[in-house]
Formats: structure tokens, sequence, C-alpha cells
């Protein structure tokens, strides 16, 4: 195959080359647009109040911040994140390589003993069907490919966004695990609250069944009445059985986000109370592009795709190789001997020509890529606000209603409590004492649903507007 460094035939394919690299390099910016502000009303802290990187803190729960920082360590998740990122790492590392020097030094030697048992014996110089021979050579070529139109520079720079992109997965990881375990701990927390519940809705019941049976046994109420409150009771009873199941399962779900899974349920102690969901930290939507590590994440492979088509484009430019080279080799034969020593220098020049229409072909996938890319980032802007909007509507709803079911909760424990001194002084009959208490059990049950609701919704606010990881110390690119 012959190579020529250029020829007539190649020049007007070399002319066209600028004109295709500028008309292909530009990549069309993403519309990031947001609202100028959030429509959603409510308890806010001023900006800068609350450490979003570490927003769990917020709880005040000393067990609850061990297990984030247990889960940030050890869940399988993360480290499967941290260890892509190292993979993406090294392959930055070759990319760029490939653009210097290499070759590989190679040596090799060989001893032959031969024995003639027949036949004339021969031996001249260079030449003996008899005796010891040695040879031994060492080689060290090299080829490097001379990068004038700066393809180590952009291999480096998608190679870089890759990594920037890898590297936003691994922090969204986090965060997710960080949310997992908060949103876990508070449902632990709900459900022992379900559980206290229950096991004083069954106190409650057995107190009624006592009084009800005292009241059946001195003829002052009908024997039924003391049956039909241990159907109650035994509701009760059951509801507070599955419910401590449940917690249970909620807390080893905790164990394991944290990797504790040799260790007993008991360990964790969710105990069964809840404070107020705290304050989320004021913000702005055009935030969420600096602070979201989804929306980082996705800006990053736009800069990849980009710094690809731009690869791609260079693919129609001409490439260079030199191939130095030295050498040394050494022959002992019965006498014989013979040592040399040589250099060599080369090189070649491809162009494509026939591949053209092929590598247009690639090109314009690779666009079409890119334009995916510019998308993605695109919706995924769009969704983080959708989030975000949602869980600060959600939270301030979510408060509002705490506040009206604590009113409601007073309102019908005192209700049950009259009804109750009724019953017991006979002016009040069982139906109606039944019907106070269950009343006053349900509206309980909202109430502690309501503020577990709260704080996880919370979670999903801390979440959405980019908490749980170190935004700061990457700086904008």
């Amino acid at each position: 195959m012959r190579t020529h460094s250029a020829t007539p035939a190649i020049l007007p394919v070399l002319a066209i080359l600028p004109a295709l690299a500028l008309g292909a390099c530009a990549t069309r910016p993403a519309d990031t647009a947001l609202p100028a502000a959030y429509e959603a009303a409510g308890a806010v802290a001023p900006a800068g109040a609350i450490d979003l990187d570490t927003w769990w803190t917020v709880y005040g729960d000393p067990e609850l911040t061990t297990l984030v920082e247990q889960a940030l360590a050890r869940n399988p998740d993360v480290r499967t994140a941290r260890a892509r990122l190292d993979e993406v790492r090294a392959q930055r590392v070759s990319a760029v390589l490939q653009y210097l020097p290499r070759g590989d030094a190679t040596a090799s030697a060989r001893r032959t003993d031969t024995d003639q048992i027949s036949g004339t014996v021969a031996n001249i110089p260079g030449f003996s069907t008899s005796g010891v021979s040695k040879q031994a050579g060492a080689d060290f070529n090299v080829s490097w490919e001379v990068d004038p139109f700066g393809r180590g520079f952009l291999a480096y720079a998608a190679a870089s966004a890759e990594v920037d992109r890898v590297r936003f997965a691994y922090e969204a990881a986090r965060a997710q695990i960080a949310a997992a375990t908060v949103d876990a701990w508070h449902q632990a927390r709900g459900l022992a609250i379900q559980l206290a519940d229950a096991r004083e809705t069954a106190r409650i019941q057995q107190e009624l069944y006592d009084m009800a049976a005292k009241r059946a046994a001195i003829g002052l109420a009908a024997g039924a009445e003391p049956d039909r409150v241990a159907g109650e009771l035994a509701q009760a009873r059951a509801q507070a059985e599955a419910l401590e199941a449940e917690l249970q399962i909620q807390k080893r779900a905790l164990l394991i986000l944290a990797g504790r899974i040799v260790e007993p349920t008991a360990n964790i102690a969710a105990p069964p109370e809840v404070g107020e969901a705290p304050a989320v930290p004021q913000s702005l939507p055009s935030d969420l592009l600096q602070r979201r590590p989804d929306v980082r994440q996705a800006q990053a492979a736009v800069r990849s795709a980009a710094d690809q088509k731009k690869l791609a484009v260079l693919d129609f430019f001409p490439t260079f190789v030199l191939s130095p080279g030295i050498g040394w080799a050494r022959v002992e034969q019965p006498g014989f001997t013979s040592e040399t020593r040589n250099w060599s220098i080369g090189g070649s020049i491809t162009q494509p020509i026939l591949s053209i229409p092929s590598r247009m072909a690639d090109l314009k996938a690779q666009n079409a890529r890119t334009e995916q890319a510019v998308i993605a980032y695109e919706k995924t802007v769009q969704t983080a606000f959708q989030e975000a909007e949602a869980a600060l509507v959600g939270l301030d709803a979510d408060r509002r209603r705490v506040t009206l079911l604590i009113d409601g909760e007073a309102r019908a424990r005192r209700a049950y409590q009259a009804s109750r001194t009724g019953y017991e002084r006979g002016l009040t009959d069982l139906s109606t004492t039944l019907s106070a208490e269950q009343a006053w059990r349900a509206v309980r049950t909202q109430l502690a649903a309501a503020q577990v609701q709260a704080l996880r919704r919370s979670v999903q606010a801390y979440k959405a507007l980019g908490g749980g990881w170190p935004a700061q110390a990457y700086a904008a690119r």
C-alpha cells in the first residue's frame, strides 16, 4: 500500500473541511427558563439559615443523623456509584493517552543445540550442521499520532464532561439514599405512634369492658353490652399486633439502608413521637440549575455530547502518524558472529475520502444524540421545578391540615371524656360512648398520619430543592 503526504486529488476535500467543521460544531442552547419564584407559601427559613448539604440535621435527632451517615458510607447503591466514578476517571486517562506516543519494547533470545547423526558434515562460517547457535534481539518501536487539530484536547474535554456526569450521578445517589433513610425513619416513627395509639385504644376498650361488665353484673346494663365492647377490644388488640409487625419490618429496612443488616431491629429506637415539620430554606427556582445534582448531571451530559460531536467532525480531517524505532540483534554460530543495531523513522498521512459518506452518517447520528442530551437537560430542569413546586405546595397544605386536626383531636377527646363520664354515671348509653370513642380514635389516627405526612413531605422538599450533597464544592460550569 502506498501512502502519500498530500496529493492534488485530496486538496478539494481539505478545502471543504473548515466549512464542514464550522457548520457542525454548534450546539443548540438548552431552554432552561423557569418562573421567577415559587407560588407556594408557608414557613420558610432565611436563605443560608439551613445547611442544605446536611439538611437531615434540622430534625435534631442524633440517631437519625447517625443512620444517614452510615447509609452514605455503607449503602450498596452509593458504593456502586462511587466505583462507577472511579471507572470513568480511569477511562479519561486512557482517552488522553491514545494521543501520546505509544510503543512497546520487545526482546527475544534463542539457543539451538544441533547434533548431526548421519550424512555429510558441513561446517562453514555462517552455516553448520552441528554445534550451538545463539540468537538475541531487542526492538523498541513507537507510534505517535501527531495532533495538529486538537483531537487530544477534545477527547480530554469529552472525557472530563463524562466524569462530571458520573460524579453528579454519584452525588444524586447519595442524596437519594439520604432522603430514603430520613423518609424511612419518619415512617418508622409514624408506625410507632400508630402502635402506641392502638395499645391506648385497647386500654380504653378494656376499661369500657370492665365498666360494662360491672354494670351488667348489678343489672344496670344489658348483658350484651360487655360482649359488644369485647368485639371492639379484640379489634384494637389485633390492630396492635399488625402494627407491631409493620414496625419491625420498617426497622429492618432502616438497618439495611444503613448497612447494618446483621443487627437486631431492637437497635432502632423509633420513639412514638414526631415533631413539627421544619421550615424549608428560602430559594428561587433558578437555584435548581446549580443546586440539583440530577440537573448538573444532565448539563454535563450535554457538554459530553457536544465534545463528542466535535470529535466526530475531526474524523474528516487527515491523520498524521510518526513511527520511529530502534533495534539490536546478535547472532552466534560455529565460526560466525554478527551483531547489528538499527534505527528507523517513518510517517504516514491518512485522509478519508471514500469513507466520508459513512462518517457523515456517524456525524448526523452524533448530532441527534447531542439534541437528545439537550432535550433531556430541558426535561430534567422542568421535572426539578415540578417536584420542588409540588413538594412546597404539599408541605404548606400538610401544615394547615395538622393545625386543623390538632384542634379537632382536642375537641373529640373532650367529647369522649364527657360521654364516658356520662356512661359511668348512667346518663349516657353504651352506643353513644362507643361512637364518641371511635370518633376520637379516627381523629387521632388522621392527626398522626398528617404529622408523619408533613415530615415526609419536608423530606421531599429538601430533596427537591437539591439538598443532600455539597453543591458549593463544585464550581459552576
